[in-house]
């Protein structure tokens, strides 16, 4: 069985393991205008993973975890704000560690971006902003890259992983936009991408097209998925 990434819109995928483990990154789910109507976790679900802390990609963190009992990897601070909300199965981490579930280890790497929630009408500032490497026991590395700038150290994290596949926010303004995530798969020695973070708002200018533009002379392939729609 291949690994298959579901895109659900905005940045929330869905990974089913060649194991047949489910992790849901970034849910967004209800209130999401690309999110597929009436979508809903599997059952089971492995894990929930959070890049960082703002309402687009954990919103629906609590309430997934609550039905699903699934453990929540995230860094520490979003635990603790997770925890106060009521959520017991945790799993916190910071940059540079590991935790294994099953049969995927989970490594959390740098990402430059901002991180808080609102909530109450307050702003809670949770921790710095991430990305993950998932290494799947069958040999696939998948970089899930969060929101972030272009950066340096995308280099490192190709001497240390060897990512097959990158996800990569594409949309521009308060990410990087196609023409820096092209430069982004050149960095991490990545042959496929998954374009995330983008078309959900009109300030997200960055589209697939603009990404293959930039990224087909490489010899890097597109993996250019309507919401809900699956690549393995």
């Amino acid at each position: 069985m291949p690994l298959a990434m579901t895109w659900l819109g905005h940045a929330t995928c869905l990974f089913r393991s060649p194991g047949g483990r489910a992790l849901l990154l970034d849910p967004w789910l209800d209130g999401n205008p690309a999110c597929p109507t009436g979508w809903r976790p599997p059952d089971p679900l492995d894990a929930v993973l959070i890049t960082h802390g703002h309402n687009d990609h954990m919103s629906d963190a609590a309430a997934v975890a609550r039905a699903t009992g699934a453990p929540v990897v995230a860094n520490f601070e979003i635990c603790r704000w997770l925890e106060r909300k009521g959520i017991r199965v945790l799993r916190p981490m910071n940059k540079g560690g590991t935790h294994r579930i099953a049969d995927v280890r989970i490594t959390m790497v740098d990402a430059r971006h901002s991180s808080s929630i609102e909530d109450g009408g307050v702003t809670h500032y949770l921790g710095e902003a991430a990305g993950f490497v998932l290494r799947f026991d069958e040999g696939v590395t998948v970089y899930c890259a969060g929101d972030t700038a272009l950066f340096g150290d995308m280099r490192l994290i190709r001497e240390l992983y060897s990512p097959d596949i990158a996800c990569l926010p594409i949309g521009d303004v308060f990410t990087m936009g196609p023409e820096d995530a092209a430069r982004a798969c050149q960095m991490l020695g990545v042959r496929q991408v998954l374009p995330i973070h983008h078309g959900t708002f009109p300030a997200l200018t960055g589209t697939p097209a603009d990404l293959r533009k930039h990224a087909a002379p490489l010899g890097i392939e597109v993996l250019e998925l309507a919401p809900g729609e699956t690549a393995d």
